[in-house]
């Protein structure tokens, strides 16, 4: 076996904000799309960034489905060597 040493910089959620986050995922399926894939009502009924951000802080369970939405659509942008 050989032994695996992750690296930060293959964590795709290292140095990037939540900010950052939803401002990726909402650029890539617009605020629609993300509603279809995370079923939050901040992302259906009137959303902005900054409700989001607030309802997200505050609710682990929906902030790790956003992040890992993010980490799934990184993973489809850039191909591994």
């Amino acid at each position: 076996m050989s032994p695996q040493h992750p690296t930060q910089s293959q964590d795709p959620l290292h140095g990037v904000t939540l900010e950052q986050v939803l401002t990726a995922l909402v650029a890539h399926y617009q605020w629609e799309g993300l509603a279809e894939r995370i079923n939050i009502r901040c992302f259906s009924s009137d959303p902005s960034i900054k409700s989001s951000l607030s309802f997200l802080r505050k609710t682990p369970w929906a902030r790790e489905k956003v992040e890992g939405l993010y980490v799934k659509l990184m993973r489809t942008k850039r191909p591994r060597d």
